[in-house]
């Protein structure tokens, strides 16, 4: 019996969707490993020979670089290689580029195996699908593009007790980071890299937050915010795409916000565990050929994410929903999500307009910074001292 190739992922990749496509398409069995993103982050690091394939993104890539947990990427066997649209590897013009872990700036692997964004044969990892974030907003009685027009919103009295962010350092610290800025509470010499007394300050803002009621615990999982909006407990919060899609089907009107200080964009991608060789490196090379090929691809749209090769998905995802997720145009009619069930209505249209409006909108890239370690201490203490208030509140009520 054929062992399946092992796919170590999160619950951001819809394979339940595609699976079973996949393995009569390439004909070997596919094993999905899913983890939060900081577990599948350690087994990726410290557990190579436990899977073949890391599927993850890029702001998680230094750190399983680092480890040589994974292998390089021959280019000359990514069938669409050449088909990757710019976004997915090439760094942007100098004065023009976000903040941040941009993908190209570590996707090729140079001579002495320091990762760059200087062109070569092999890459760190497989651009797949990606996204341009903010946070989620529940509509009622709002304009969101009148009332809420900035990342401040998240830090703005108003929504006191209202507002949860991601559990992720990597991700919700950048959200709470855009707020503060925003709102003239904090000045970053490089948000994407900050320094320790510009984390410190940052932590320290947040804490008070937590104190004075304003932040809600935070959420791990995506399917997290969907019940805490619907019952009224959160009006804004950190936000991704299929967690808008969920809630627009479940009749939670809620809608992404478009600050005017630009989206947190994040690239996810793929890579070869150390441990592979032989046949077995074959299919793995099946496999990341496969996911490009547009069929994912056109799966993933229905979350709102965008492919690395656009052109094959626009071969296989029907034009309303092309022209809806990736033009920015009005639903022509109702649209469904990756379960076949209706999620968008006719006549609705996406938030912030086309992908590629959107992509010339990013102020920073999700991130692992320098001091990563010292980020991730603080803030597992902040994101402590909201479940122990939390738990306070509970035992008063």
């Amino acid at each position: 019996m054929t062992k399946p190739l092992r796919i170590l992922t999160t619950e951001i990749q819809p394979w339940r969707s595609f699976q079973a496509r996949a393995e009569a398409d390439l004909g070997f069995p596919l094993e999905f490993i899913e983890k939060d993103f900081n577990s599948a982050q350690r087994t990726a690091a410290f557990a190579p020979e436990s899977f073949d394939v890391y599927d993850q993104c890029f702001h998680n890539l230094d750190i399983v670089w680092y480890w040589r947990a994974v292998q390089a990427i021959d280019t000359q066997r990514i069938e669409k290689w050449d088909a990757l649209d710019d976004l997915s590897r090439i760094l942007p013009e100098k004065g023009t580029c976000a903040a941040g872990d941009v993908p190209a700036s570590r996707l090729y692997v140079q001579r002495d195996a320091t990762l760059a964004d200087l062109p070569s044969r092999y890459i760190s990892m497989l651009p797949t699908f990606y996204n341009f974030d903010s946070f989620g907003v529940e509509t009622t009685g709002l304009d969101v593009d009148q009332d809420i027009g900035s990342w401040a919103a998240l830090v703005d009295p108003r929504w006191a007790g209202q507002v949860a962010l991601v559990d992720e350092p990597a991700i919700g610290l950048f959200d709470l980071a855009m707020a503060l800025s925003a709102a003239g509470r904090i000045q970053f010499k490089d948000m994407g890299n900050m320094t320790v007394a510009e984390i410190d300050r940052l932590i320290d803002e947040a804490k008070a937050l937590v104190a004075r009621g304003h932040l809600r615990p935070f959420w791990l999982r995506a399917d997290e915010p969907v019940e805490r909006f619907q019952n009224g407990e959160l009006k804004l919060a950190s936000i991704w795409s299929p967690t808008i899609v969920e809630m627009r089907r479940k009749g939670i009107r809620a809608r992404q916000a478009h600050p005017k200080e630009g989206y947190r964009a994040w690239h996810g991608g793929m890579c070869l565990s150390r441990h592979l060789a032989g046949r077995r490196l074959d299919q793995a090379y099946e496999w990341l050929n496969w996911y490009l090929g547009g069929y994912a691809g056109a799966v993933v749209a229905k979350q709102g994410y965008y492919m690395s090769a656009s052109g094959p998905v626009k071969e296989q995802l029907p034009a309303e929903y092309w022209d809806y997720w990736y033009e920015g145009l009005p639903a022509r009619q109702d649209l469904t999500d990756v379960e076949g069930r209706v999620a968008i209505k006719a006549g609705h249209i996406r938030a912030g307009g086309s992908w590629k409006a959107r992509g010339r909108n990013i102020a920073i890239w999700n991130t692992t910074m320098d001091e990563h370690n010292y980020v991730v201490r603080r803030w597992k203490e902040l994101v402590a001292l909201a479940a122990q208030k939390h738990r306070v509140q509970r035992r008063v009520s």
